[in-house]
């Protein structure tokens, strides 16, 4: 399913104007309490950054923020509303019926989340576009409400360090 929704993330934008702000995710501060509460410890590469709850108990947290590229025009089709979040949550759910998605954006970057089903929890993933630049949020956790909380913490406080206004 994830592999599926990868996939469904490399349809994004045309190369243009600035793209993010930064390009290097060793740079990003991540708080301490980003998830929900919980202790967590990083491993910051400068196209991937991994969040891991070190105080969940038996559960899995983790988050992956991941830098790339998407010049296919995926981004100018969904900006222009060409693609719509209900198109694209109709190709979801076309391979997992509890597949939902909702639109994101942060600063000039525009996107969507996706929540689903992974193995014994959940997973959600955010995809945000700028200019050709995509910024990936994937969060798996117990539970889809968790690892929907967990996307979302990331794209309100991390995103805005990496995106352009």
């Amino acid at each position: 399913m994830i592999r599926t929704l990868a996939a469904l993330c490399l349809l994004a934008g045309p190369a243009a104007a600035q793209g993010f702000a930064t390009k290097d995710l060793t740079r990003v501060t991540v708080p301490t309490d980003l998830l929900a509460g919980q202790a967590n410890t990083t491993r910051a590469e400068p196209a991937r950054l991994t969040i891991l709850c070190t105080d969940c108990g038996a559960d899995f947290v983790a988050i992956d923020v991941l830098l790339g590229r998407q010049t296919d025009g995926t981004e100018a089709r969904f900006r222009s509303g060409q693609t719509t979040i209900a198109m694209l949550e109709a190709q979801c759910k076309a391979r997992a019926p509890e597949c939902t998605l909702s639109p994101v954006s942060v600063g000039g970057a525009v996107g969507w989340m996706s929540s689903f089903a992974s193995g014994n929890g959940a997973g959600a993933t955010a995809v945000l576009l700028q200019d050709g630049d995509m910024l990936t949020i994937r969060s798996l956790a117990p539970t889809a409400d968790t690892a929907v909380a967990n996307a979302t913490a990331v794209a309100n406080r991390l995103a805005p360090q990496i995106v352009s206004p």
